[in-house]
């Protein structure tokens, strides 16, 4: 059954992924000024404008769909053009990355700064999530979801008990 599960999981995920066309930000987006302002341990809020997207701002009712952690260069982890990969975010099918910054210069986009945490908790926090690349996207979320979402002849109140968030293991992450 777990395989199963996982399967449609990332046939579904595959489908949600999908870019919408005629996106356009909300404001427009200043690359330099971005690159001037982020520090270790920030975290980069983004519009995006896939199909999960409309769905994460429609049921958190938030404009902002993705999230990335900023860690500064990251060792070996490079575009083919040289830039080098700053910020750690989990993505459905693809599980823990590193990311360039450039690749959310086209969204809408917000940095939110810790407050209260010394450079060095920042610095943990970044070394931590560098530790998970490779990590898994618990596609059992996705079902989870779905299972919420999906009216079946059950009232809302035992809909909710249905779901068991997530799939437990530790490996796996969500976004």
């Amino acid at each position: 059954m777990g395989l199963v599960l996982d399967t449609v999981g990332k046939w579904i995920a595959a489908y949600l992924q999908k870019e919408i066309p005629g996106y356009r930000p909300f404001t427009p987006s200043d690359p330099e000024h971005l690159r001037d302002l982020i520090e270790e341990g920030d975290v980069l809020l983004v519009e995006g404008n896939s199909r999960i997207s409309g769905i994460i701002k429609y049921l958190t009712q938030s404009t902002w769909s993705h999230s990335a952690l900023y860690v500064g260069p990251i060792d070996g982890a490079s575009e083919a053009d040289g830039e080098p990969h700053v910020l750690i975010e989990a993505n459905v099918g693809e599980g823990v990355v590193s990311a360039p910054l450039s690749k959310y210069f086209p969204y809408h986009s917000r940095v939110c700064r810790p407050v209260g945490l010394s450079h060095e908790d920042r610095v943990t926090v970044c070394r931590y999530a560098i530790n998970r690349i490779g990590f898994g996207y618990d596609t059992k979320n996705i079902i989870d979801l779905m299972r919420y979402l999906v009216p079946l002849p059950f009232p809302q109140r035992w809909r909710r008990r249905m779901i068991a968030f997530g799939s437990g293991d530790p490996t796996k992450m969500i976004c």
